[in-house]
């Protein structure tokens, strides 16, 4: 089996400049990151990122990104709190409380984890707004920002589908929640659309309540060696911090090709090496819902609801960084447009 050189060095890094978060290990910090000297007069934002942290590549980057924006944009402060795989539901609840009693508004649960602890805080809290990515929450003053990720997928699907030379390809979920079996189910609807006829291989990290999956670049590229080897030559992986692990494993094999998720994995310089196997990644725009978010609370103007974020207002997209989609892209364009028209129904289950 390769073994390729290892991206912990490189994710060490990024993770240092991330000051609390520690993506690549399995647990992440709890210590809060803040910005106390900024947002002078300007909104409060409190993040509670996901396993992994600012600092993972993908999805946690995303919403961050966002923070980042609404920093400079708007004069937000942040303070940020990050979770470890440990945390039970009362860690989360916690972490959004010391958040609503230090006067952050908004205060934004950044994964379908904290689904519960914003239901239960945001109703403690009526005249704090709080935002959800990834799950819907019932609460007057919860904004619930979701996205069609299986739509995604489904181009994700179309280009491995063009691209796979050996009709063979791979799909690596972090966890098998309701919400990565979107991207399976996008995925392999995508692949089997364009060519029934390609072998689709499938593995999940981590199971139930175990979301280490999410952090374990070792994990993800054993998973995308052994799909590899097994003849595979693309590889999509929705699995956070553990994408890192497959977009190297793919790397290291002449011709293969990984896809990422959430952030532009080609553009993110950790990965920077492995560029020449980046075939695209599937944009998850959290950074778009978590702006709007802290931009409404600024206007006086709350978000609150579902905000569902679709392929048809680029919520989701592929990547085209590094051109490798420039020869399909007519037969990218034609499968988007039938999506949007909804001339094709894209599942949200395998």
């Amino acid at each position: 089996m390769r073994r390729v050189a290892k991206i912990s060095a490189a994710c060490m890094a990024s993770a240092a400049l991330a000051l609390s978060a520690t993506a690549c290990g399995s647990t992440s910090s709890e210590k809060e990151d803040s910005d106390s000297d900024s947002g002078k007069g300007g909104v409060k934002v409190g993040l509670a990122f996901d396993v992994g942290g600012r600092g993972d590549h993908s999805f946690n980057d995303s919403a961050a990104s966002g923070a980042d924006k609404a920093k400079k944009d708007l004069g937000a402060e942040l303070k940020e709190l990050t979770a470890k795989t440990s945390d039970t539901e009362a860690d989360r609840v916690q972490k959004l409380t010391d958040l609503a009693d230090a006067g952050y508004n908004p205060i934004v649960g950044v994964g379908f984890a904290y689904a519960g602890a914003v239901n239960k805080v945001s109703a403690k809290y009526p005249d704090t707004t709080f935002g959800i990515v990834d799950s819907v929450v019932d609460q007057k003053n919860v904004d619930s920002i979701v996205f069609t990720e299986e739509q995604g997928s489904y181009l994700a699907g179309v280009a491995a589908a063009l691209k796979t030379k050996k009709d063979h390809v791979g799909f690596i979920g972090g966890n098998d929640n309701p919400l990565i079996k979107k991207f399976e189910a996008g995925y392999v609807q995508g692949v089997k659309d364009t060519d029934p006829k390609i072998k689709i291989d499938r593995q999940y990290l981590s199971r139930g309540n175990d979301t280490s999956g999410f952090t374990s670049p070792d994990k993800g590229e054993s998973a995308a060696e052994g799909m590899l080897d097994r003849g595979a030559d693309v590889v999509y992986t929705a699995a956070g911090n553990s994408n890192t692990g497959a977009i190297e494993a793919a790397a290291g094999v002449k011709g293969a090709w990984a896809i990422g998720t959430d952030s532009d994995q080609y553009a993110v310089p950790a990965l920077a090496k492995f560029k020449h196997a980046i075939l695209s990644s599937m944009l998850k725009n959290v950074d778009i819902g978590v702006y709007d978010l802290v931009k409404s609370v600024k206007d006086g103007k709350p978000k609150t609801g579902v905000s569902s974020y679709a392929l048809k207002d680029k919520g989701v997209a592929l990547a085209t960084s590094g051109g490798y989609l420039d020869d399909i892209k007519a037969k990218l364009d034609a499968a988007e447009k039938k999506i949007v028209a909804g001339e094709i129904k894209v599942k949200t289950t395998p």
